[in-house]
């Protein structure tokens, strides 16, 4: 995607934006026949692994050491794209190669899943791969971890179109490589994203539902239209209440927006920490959840829990195999909950609690769910 014009990707995301932005959670446009009953469950999905192409190639050396954050090139459509890739040592065991009991002794081909996490708006692959610290857990707990990175000015998702888009056959490209060149469990491949990636892996749980078992959004998780899944997706999001840039029913906060990436509005009120009063169960992103609640067949009804002064999980009643989960973050910013690299940048982006971790709490989801 080539370079975009700051007046053009305010529009743009306001277009993404106003897509749930109108709806009311309290009023779905849509319910389900028969109201399911609830089937959350902790527990990690127990399929047997699907080995990807690249097992019967994969090294049996025992005691190789991690690879952290190496870079990746590969062409799609003719553009140089890249990513970052983190394996786990050869001596940490793959969650989904150990039967109850055993010693957890695993072969260097023991498939492996797959986390695929997407950077914000000018944040990039490297900034990124330190806010969530996804290829550190991945190195405790088996899994592999890829960041990739977007293209133009601002660094992006082009998350506007669902054919034609480079960005979807960039991760088309990537994953081939990924399947071709590890040992992977292709039925436990996983996306999450932060901002414009939330937006990013949104579509992705619209077009490539084949592909990825779950998706987790931090700070902008969208329904678009249309949305033609394969299959229920299961949905995990966080948000919080006083998110300054995305805001919590619906809008954008264009001044702090254009002040973080330098780039005042002209006559915006970038100095404003005046934010609207949020709604839990209005327009916006409650009302987004609840749609794809609707789409993957839940009840339209949620039970909130009060996890903490902070948090309250949100959650629906569901088919079996299939889960959709809000965490709200009562007064929360535009941040990825438990990051350091988030609070560090507060003044900008507003509050990031440490009541819960995003990314072990997204890894603990995702185990649940498998293609």
């Amino acid at each position: 995607m080539g370079r975009v014009r700051w007046s053009a990707l305010v529009v743009a995301l306001v277009m993404v934006m106003t897509g749930c932005a109108g709806c009311s959670s309290s009023t779905p446009t849509a319910v389900t026949a028969a109201a399911p009953t609830a089937t959350t469950s902790t527990a990690p999905a127990t399929g047997a692994p699907v080995p990807s192409a690249g097992c019967p190639a994969a090294t049996a050396e025992p005691g190789l050491p991690a690879v952290v954050n190496q870079r990746q090139n590969i062409e799609v459509d003719g553009v140089q794209r890249w990513y970052l890739l983190n394996v786990p040592s050869t001596s940490t065991p793959s969650p989904t190669a150990t039967e109850p009991g055993s010693t957890g002794t695993v072969s260097a081909e023991t498939p492996r899943p797959l986390v695929v996490d997407f950077h914000g708006l000018e944040e990039g692959a490297t900034i990124h791969s330190a806010t969530s610290r996804f290829g550190v857990l991945g190195n405790t707990d088996g899994f592999i971890a890829v960041f990739p990175n977007g293209t133009g000015s601002p660094l992006q998702w082009n998350t506007t179109a669902q054919t034609g888009n480079p960005d979807l056959d960039f991760v088309t490209a990537m994953l081939n490589q990924l399947e071709a060149t590890q040992c992977i469990d292709t039925s436990r491949v996983y996306a999450s994203g932060f901002s414009d990636g939330s937006f990013m892996v949104s579509l992705l749980a619209c077009t490539m539902s084949n592909r990825f078992a779950a998706i987790a959004a931090v700070s902008g998780l969208q329904l678009d239209r249309p949305c033609h899944t394969t299959r229920r997706v299961p949905i995990l999001t966080f948000h919080g209440t006083a998110d300054p840039i995305l805001y919590f029913n619906g809008g954008i906060g264009t001044g702090t927006l254009g002040k973080i990436l330098g780039r005042p509005t002209s006559g915006s009120s970038t100095t404003s920490t005046t934010l609207p009063k949020a709604n839990l169960h209005g327009a916006g992103y409650p009302a987004t959840v609840q749609a794809w609640a609707l789409k993957d067949g839940c009840s339209p009804r949620s039970t909130d829990t009060r996890l903490s002064s902070q948090i309250i999980l949100r959650r629906y009643a569901c088919p079996a195999g299939t889960d959709v989960e809000f965490y709200i973050i009562l007064g929360g910013g535009h941040a990825w909950p438990g990051s350091a690299f988030s609070k560090s940048i507060s003044s900008l982006t507003g509050y990031t609690t440490f009541q819960i971790d995003a990314t072990s709490t997204m890894w603990a989801f995702f185990q649940r769910f498998q293609l």
